[in-house]
């Protein structure tokens, strides 16, 4: 997401708003950008992309590079779009006019692999991931990172730093009301809201984000996910480069009684009183000032929004729990949604090495760890999750971290999710808002979508 806009300044909460403000178009993070390189004698020029960055840390590693590899290889900060829609589309501009010199290295959201490589546009980096990550690529790092980067049965990415849905409660009020421990499913959740909210005068039970923007296509995904229900699938399995294996084409199916109940649920939430109208029109930040003010009991969030409890609002850190996203029934898996970003090379940069030299670095343990604890940007790399100076530095991944490792699933991956994820924002607020029925809503949606990738 050229860009030559004036950067804005970031307030705290908008240098906090990590990977969730990332999927869905909110503020992005970065650092203070360069201009272009030119090619010839001397270091490899290797020109990176990405959002501004109040934190400093990647501008850091950026410039702990550059003294590494003096004389081999200059990386350059190219500073993009803070929105993440607008980042997509400079790229794609920037791809289809063939733009001289080219990004050589791309920090993209981990919804972009699959349109990027059918289209041409990134490295097929395959034998360079089992060249340096062997034996097995796959277990170095979490499972839903590691699947975003994969399509046709090839890696076009590196997992850089990841996010995904939680449930945070109060679990001062809950504990008042006799509730010792967070809800397993929505019924559970719509009783504790019900009743805190009677015992506290809390104004509402559950906050999350409605809206017609990939935030609301997210929260959709995992009510439907929670009833069962699924949108679109494919084998998108990697195995050994030298050993291919046939990949089963996507198939369609939201069009089904699971996915509706998913979407009922969602509904019910006003219908209810659970959660306000306005949800409907509620982002990131609606329901995190909701919530934070001590207006809501729930709220369905991003593992950013932790740290900003006890920094803004009415509510601190010690109030706050954490919990994975209730399911319709008990004993069904949860599932979070996938946010996060990834590292891409661009298929017709002139310094395919160098980017991937960089590309390594920027994504090992040792600059996963900086950031982490640092920046609060959670790693990618399954063993980070054990080590006790991130744990101990960053509460989030103490008291959320499983979750984020077990329960994240990513979007549909798919070349034209674009365009899927047009639609499902568009159907999923309509039957947010009582406009389609749930079931109207998902048979719309598979008529739609086959049309589209079926």
């Amino acid at each position: 997401m050229s860009n030559h806009r004036a950067a804005k300044t970031l307030s705290r909460r908008d240098f906090l708003r990590v990977g969730g403000a990332g999927l869905a178009g909110a503020t992005l993070l970065g650092a203070a950008g360069c201009g272009g390189g030119q090619q010839g004698g001397g270091p490899a020029n290797v020109i990176f992309s990405f959002g501004p960055d109040e934190s400093g840390t990647l501008q850091e590693l950026v410039d702990r590079f550059n003294r590494e590899h003096e004389g081999e290889i200059r990386v350059e900060y190219r500073e993009m779009s803070r929105v993440t829609d607008e980042y997509f589309d400079e790229l794609t501009s920037d791809f289809q006019a063939g733009a001289t010199p080219p990004i050589d290295v791309i920090g993209g959201d981990v919804i972009w692999a699959s349109e990027f490589a059918d289209n041409g546009w990134i490295e097929d980096i395959t034998r360079r991931m089992y060249a340096d990550y062997s034996p097995r690529v796959p277990d170095a790092f979490l499972q839903a990172p590691i699947t975003s980067c994969s399509f046709d049965n090839k890696f076009w990415g590196v997992p850089w730093f990841t996010d995904a849905g939680l449930l945070y409660y109060r679990q001062d009020l809950l504990e008042e009301s006799g509730f010792s421990e967070p809800p397993k499913t929505w019924d559970e959740l719509k009783e504790m809201a019900d009743r805190v909210t009677q015992d506290a005068g809390v104004k509402d039970g559950f906050v999350f984000q409605g809206a017609e923007y990939e935030g609301g296509v997210v929260n959709g995904l995992e009510f439907i996910w929670n009833a069962g229900g699924n949108v679109l699938t494919g084998n998108i399995t990697v195995n050994d480069p030298d050993k291919p294996i046939i990949v089963s084409p996507n198939v369609i199916q939201i069009g089904s009684e699971k996915s509706a109940r998913g979407l009922q649920i969602e509904r019910s939430m006003i219908e209810d009183g659970v959660s306000p109208q306005e949800v409907v029109d509620f982002r990131e930040e609606d329901s995190l000032d909701a919530f934070n003010a001590g207006d809501a009991v729930f709220l369905r969030g991003w593992p950013y929004m932790y740290q900003i409890f006890g920094q803004e609002g009415q509510v601190d850190q010690g109030q706050v729990g954490i919990a994975q996203l209730p399911v319709a029934e008990e004993g069904m898996r949860s599932y979070s949604c996938l946010g996060g970003w990834n590292m891409y090379i661009n298929g017709e940069s002139p310094n395919l090495d160098a980017a991937w030299t960089f590309v390594k670095y920027v994504t090992a343990p040792e600059q996963q760890k900086f950031r982490a604890r640092e920046g609060a940007f959670l790693p990618t790399l399954t063993n980070l999750y054990e080590d006790q100076e991130i744990v101990g530095e960053v509460p989030v991944i103490e008291r959320g971290g499983n979750i984020i490792e077990r329960n994240a699933r990513s979007r549909p991956i798919t070349p034209y999710y674009s365009d899927i994820s047009s639609r499902l924002a568009g159907t999923f607020n309509a039957s947010l808002r009582g406009e389609v029925s749930p079931e109207e809503a998902v048979d719309k949606l598979q008529a739609e979508l086959e049309n589209i990738a079926g």
